[in-house]
């Protein structure tokens, strides 16, 4: 029998750290984002050994079938899920199991979902401890003494990221198929497109300040001390002596913030680095514009090769209703700057930076006209991975809880999900966003553009992805 998870010493007590995701997903994944791994789980992981607490980890993605889950969960006292909304179906299924399958078993859970829909999982009876907020500073004691404890705690998390441990990788699920192993480059993360493999995925700042209203992040975890540049460029060194990195993808919500960081991280990394390795991180249109140079400066000096830019929408309409506090002006401003380095670059035969534009569709209040100025923006961009998404209510932001209250969301508890094709609020016209995907509508698309702009082809319909 195939194992999905590495038995405890018979003496200590079982403790079970499960990965929640889609079933399969580390078996046979539709894409690499799939496959990334949970930096939450390997902190607390790392956490909890470093201190004796020792766990053994299984996934629900690297099983095939909900049986295949009762087995890798059967004979444990304690499991522990970090509960995001879209894969709240799964830790619900997964923790009902748990307790069939050990009657006096223990189910500890926490992450965002615990945070912005208590309400939600105080209905689970298989919910035993439920933590909102972060869960570093808890996370010992609660596992240790469980009992000492009520139903909710309120986690506590450190004040700065420099307070945290080096997060062991290694305890990160490993790929469940031969096939995937071939690719996967474990512990480390498979290539997806932004940089050659081996990927290391790192975090160097927690929560974005700002407050749009489609995102909960702020609802989940107070802002917190970005982590030092020294540690960040000491980390990926190290993870280069031992495992060999090839790229780097930064998954902070917002790279692109505190300008004396960055300036740190030019004048540091190509210095200190073992290698320059090119990386993908995410900034803000607005931002770019108000510290050009600095853009600049990172794309040259530092190898930031693919820029995730939430521009969201090429509407100034959509963009107000979204409370994103960026305008068309500002898109348009950081993609002619792009344009124009990108175009440098390669003069100098360099490889040019590329956007990885995020797009929102099937927002309530867009009209085909704004939805056609989000296409046609897209257009204007020389190099772009589009990445396009219909808006999904999610409980914790202030949208998705206006949507909830109405009775519009689609969403519901028992299917919070990320599928790009499903259709999330009630109301909006989905068959109109197909058509446009589709490229029905390329001549309104397309008006107002240059010869060369129109001839861009955008796979409009293949960029769609997860909510």
């Amino acid at each position: 029998m195939k194992r999905f998870w590495i038995k405890a010493d018979d003496n200590r007590p079982k403790r079970l750290f499960l990965d929640l995701g889609d079933l399969g997903d580390l078996v046979n994944p539709a894409g690499p984002h799939e496959q990334w791994q949970d930096h939450g789980l390997g902190l607390l992981r790392t956490i909890l050994h470093n201190n004796g607490l020792m766990t053994d980890i299984a996934s629900t993605r690297a099983c095939r079938t909900w049986d295949e889950v009762r087995k890798a969960v059967r004979g444990y006292d304690m499991v522990l899920m970090n509960v995001r909304s879209y894969t709240y179906p799964v830790g619900l299924r997964a923790a009902r199991i748990f307790k069939e399958e050990n009657p006096n078993g223990i189910v500890l859970t926490g992450g965002m979902h615990a945070t912005v829909s208590l309400d939600e999982m105080l209905e689970i009876e298989a919910f035993d401890k439920i933590c909102q907020g972060p869960g570093e500073n808890v996370i010992v004691d609660l596992v240790r003494d469980p009992d000492a404890f009520p139903r909710v705690i309120l986690g506590t998390g450190a004040k700065s990221m420099a307070e945290w441990p080096v997060m062991d990788r290694e305890l990160w699920p490993k790929p469940a198929s031969r096939k995937l192993k071939k690719n996967f480059h474990w512990p480390l993360e498979p290539e997806c497109g932004w940089g050659p493999p081996p990927v290391a995925t790192i975090i160097t700042s927690r929560v974005c300040p700002w407050q749009c209203v489609f995102c909960n992040e702020n609802s989940y975890i107070p802002n917190m001390g970005r982590r030092p540049v020294e540690m960040v460029i000491d980390e990926l060194n190290y993870l280069d002596r031992k495992y060999g990195v090839g790229s780097v993808v930064i998954h902070d919500s917002m790279f692109f913030q505190n300008p004396s960081w960055l300036e740190e991280w030019i004048e540091k990394y190509p210095r200190k680095a073992r290698k320059v390795w090119p990386y993908w991180a995410a900034g803000r249109a607005d931002t770019v514009r108000q510290w050009p140079d600095l853009f600049e400066a990172l794309l040259k000096e530092t190898n930031w090769r693919t820029i995730s830019i939430g521009f969201e929408s090429g509407s100034d309409r959509v963009l107000q209703l979204l409370n994103k506090e960026c305008t068309e002006e500002d898109n348009y401003f950081a993609i002619d700057l792009l344009n124009k380095i990108g175009d440098e670059m390669e003069a100098e035969g360099k490889v040019a930076p590329t956007f990885w534009s995020n797009i929102m569709l099937g927002i309530p209040g867009e009209t085909p006209e704004d939805a056609f100025k989000s296409m046609r923006m897209v257009k204007y961009m020389k190099r772009v991975f589009p990445s396009i998404a219909f808006y999904a209510p999610y409980p914790g932001s202030a949208l998705g809880y206006q949507l909830i209250a109405e009775g519009k969301s689609l969403m519901t508890k028992d299917n919070y999900h990320r599928f790009p094709d499903d259709e999330k609020v009630k109301g909006v016209d989905y068959q109109f966003y197909r058509d446009l995907l589709a490229g029905k509508y390329e001549h309104e698309v397309n008006k107002g553009l240059s010869e060369l702009q129109r001839q861009r082809k955008v796979a409009f319909a293949e960029a769609l992805t997860k909510a």
